[in-house]
């Protein structure tokens, strides 16, 4: 299982638009990942509901992981995303 600890990099976390931002992001990489806030319980990346329900605070570190093939390179692409804030996937 390949795993990425990452802080948001989002001020507002992810609520509303960087929420949509990721969800977009997560179905855009073509491999199933989880997202869990550190100690809680992983829930699906491409869910909205399911983001929206973490809760998660800018500055707050959260886990992305996922068992698939290719899921390295996704990981790595998601959590520069969440890291930097960005309004898009990077290419990395």
């Amino acid at each position: 299982m390949a795993e990425r600890r990452v802080t948001i990099g989002w001020a507002e976390g992810l609520h509303a638009r960087p929420a949509s931002v990721f969800v977009r992001a997560a179905t855009a990489v073509g491999v199933p990942v989880t997202i869990a806030k550190e100690g809680g319980n992983p829930v699906n990346a491409a869910s909205m509901l399911a983001l929206l329900g973490l809760g998660a605070q800018g500055g707050e570190a959260v886990v992305l992981a996922s068992d698939a093939e290719g899921a390295e390179g996704a990981l790595d692409r998601l959590a520069k995303l969440v890291q930097e804030g960005l309004d898009e996937l990077p290419a990395v």
